[in-house]
C-alpha cells in the first residue's frame, strides 16, 4: 500500500485539529507535522520533503501563494480555504485540489484517492536521481496569474533581461531568477542548454536541422525555433547519437 507524508499549514488550531480527524480514516496518509504560519511552513517543507501538502490560503502576515512562491519545489498541494471564489479564480485549472471549510469527511476522502491515483500511476521514468524529477510541481505567480506546472511540461525557459520566460501549454510568464539558478536544478538529461539565452526540454522538440557554420535549428512542438549555439550543437549531437 502506498503511504504518502503529509503536513498542514494553517493558522487556526480548530481547522488544523478537524483535518487531523479526517486523516484517521486514511491510513495511506502519514501526518510528518503542521504549522501555524508560512515561516513556519516553509522551514517544515523543507525539513521534511512531504509529498502532500494541505494548505490554507488567508493566514496572517503572509497568505498561502506566498509560501508556494517560496518553494523550489512544491508537494502536491491541496488548498483548504473558506473563500471558494478566491480559490477558483487563482487555481480553477491548476492546483491539484481545493476543499471548502467546513470539510466533510466525503470530499476529503474523495480527494485523497485521487492523489492516491496519481501516485499509483507515477513512474521511475519521472524521476531524477538528484535535484527536481519531472513529475514534480513549481509554482509560478506573474502579476495576478497563477499556475502549478510538472518540470515536465515546461518546454523551454528564456532569459528576458533580469527575468526568466518560462513556456508550457499557451502560457509565457515571468519569473525572478536567473537562467543559472534554474538550470542547476533540472534534469540534465531532458534539460539542455541551447545557447546562452535558452534551455529546451529535448522531449517537446519536434524537428531538428542543419544550420549554419556547423550549427543546429530546433522547432519545437508549440513552434517556437531555437537556433543552438556551435559548441552547443556538438554536444547536442553527441548527447542524443546512438
Amino acid at each position: 500500500m502506498i503511504t504518502l507524508k503529509a503536513v498542514i499549514v494553517e493558522d487556526s488550531r480548530l481547522a488544523r485539529n478537524e483535518l487531523k480527524e479526517l486523516f484517521k480514516a486514511h491510513k495511506e496518509i502519514e501526518l510528518i507535522g503542521e504549522a501555524e504560519n508560512v515561516d513556519d511552513g516553509f522551514a517544515l517543507i523543507n525539513k521534511t520533503n512531504p509529498d502532500l501538502l494541505f494548505l490554507d490560503i488567508n493566514m496572517p502576515e503572509k497568505d498561502g501563494f506566498q509560501l508556494l512562491e517560496l518553494l523550489d519545489e512544491v508537494p502536491i498541494t491541496i488548498f483548504t480555504t473558506a473563500f471558494d471564489e478566491y480559490a477558483i479564480k487563482s487555481f480553477e485549472y491548476n492546483a491539484f485540489d481545493y476543499l471548502l471549510k467546513p470539510i466533510s469527511q466525503k470530499r476529503f476522502s474523495s480527494s485523497i484517492a485521487k492523489v492516491i491515483e496519481k501516485e499509483s500511476s507515477g513512474t521511475s521514468s519521472d524521476k531524477k536521481q538528484d535535484g527536481l524529477s519531472l513529475d514534480k510541481q513549481i509554482f509560478i505567480k506573474d502579476g495576478e496569474n497563477c499556475w502549478l506546472v510538472k518540470i515536465k511540461d515546461i518546454s523551454l525557459f528564456e532569459i528576458v533581461g533580469n527575468y526568466t520566460r518560462v513556456f508550457f501549454d499557451s502560457n509565457k510568464p515571468l519569473i525572478y531568477k536567473s537562467l543559472a539558478q534554474i538550470e542547476e536544478k533540472l534534469p540534465q538529461d531532458v534539460f539542455f542548454r541551447a545557447n546562452r539565452q535558452q534551455i529546451i526540454n529535448i522531449n517537446h522538440v519536434k524537428k531538428v536541422v542543419s544550420w549554419f557554420n556547423g550549427k543546429l535549428k530546433i522547432e519545437m512542438n508549440s513552434g517556437e525555433e531555437i537556433e543552438i549555439s556551435r559548441r552547443q550543437s556538438y554536444i547536442f549531437k553527441d548527447q542524443l547519437s546512438f
